[in-house]
């Protein structure tokens, strides 16, 4: 009793990062992307579409998590030095 009634095609760029992004989450390809690339799913390294499956997260939230208090520790040792200049260049003012 299954029938099919049409074939979805996958699309890819010789270069995915040269596509122009025009907002939600929508892309122009460009001279840099290179030519569109159809093709059905599942062949030509094209990847594949399943019915009822969701897509993982691809974020690592331990590394981001890590990447964030590092950046914030840098954050604040730069804080420090700017407020340590700025008491040093007050006490060469003074002094003048």
């Amino acid at each position: 009793d299954n029938q099919v009634v049409g074939q979805l095609t996958i699309t890819d760029f010789v270069n995915p990062g040269g596509l122009e992004p025009i907002g939600q989450n929508l892309y122009l390809p460009t001279g840099a992307s290179g030519d569109p690339q159809e093709g059905v799913p599942g062949l030509d390294g094209l990847g594949e579409i399943r019915q009822s499956m969701l897509e993982a997260s691809n974020v690592n939230v331990t590394e981001e998590l890590v990447n964030m208090i590092e950046a914030q520790r840098v954050y604040e040792m730069n804080s420090k030095v700017i407020s340590s200049v700025d008491k040093m260049m007050s006490f060469v003012n003074q002094q003048l």
